[in-house]
């Protein structure tokens, strides 16, 4: 059974895509990973996509969404810190990653906030793999 995992953040143009890459390469066996956005955005972050493929993981087909574009029910709801509230998606597990939005930083600042995501996504998988979710 795959978990559907929802990844929401203000834009989608950063960590949440971030965290979407790196739960589709990292978790493909037990997640169905989607990312979404409560305002729009042109683009995803160049820095961003810079990051992931510095580390082999492709975000040039990524584009940000709203939240209303993707799945409204899921099993796993995981907010980036920026205080959004998705009253439209519905879930089972919740939980809140309180990450600093590095837009308009540096690339190191960008790099720091991709591993920081890398270790989340990957705790999330074990925990999955471990049945503590």
């Amino acid at each position: 059974m795959k978990y559907k995992v929802a990844f929401i953040c203000v834009h989608n143009s950063c960590r949440s895509q971030i965290a979407e890459g790196l739960a589709r390469h990292l978790g493909s066996d037990v997640l169905e990973s989607y990312s979404g956005g409560t305002e729009e955005y042109p683009e995803v972050k160049p820095l961003a996509v810079k990051v992931m493929e510095e580390i082999r993981i492709s975000m040039n087909s990524h584009y940000p969404k709203l939240v209303i574009d993707i799945p409204q029910e899921v099993d796993i709801l995981i907010t980036m810190g920026c205080g959004v509230v998705c009253p439209l998606i519905s879930s089972k597990h919740q939980e809140d990653w309180g990450l600093d939005d590095p837009s308009g930083g540096t690339i190191e600042e960008f790099r720091e906030t991709r591993n920081l995501i890398e270790d989340k996504v990957k705790n999330l998988v074990k925990r999955i793999k471990n049945n503590e979710i």
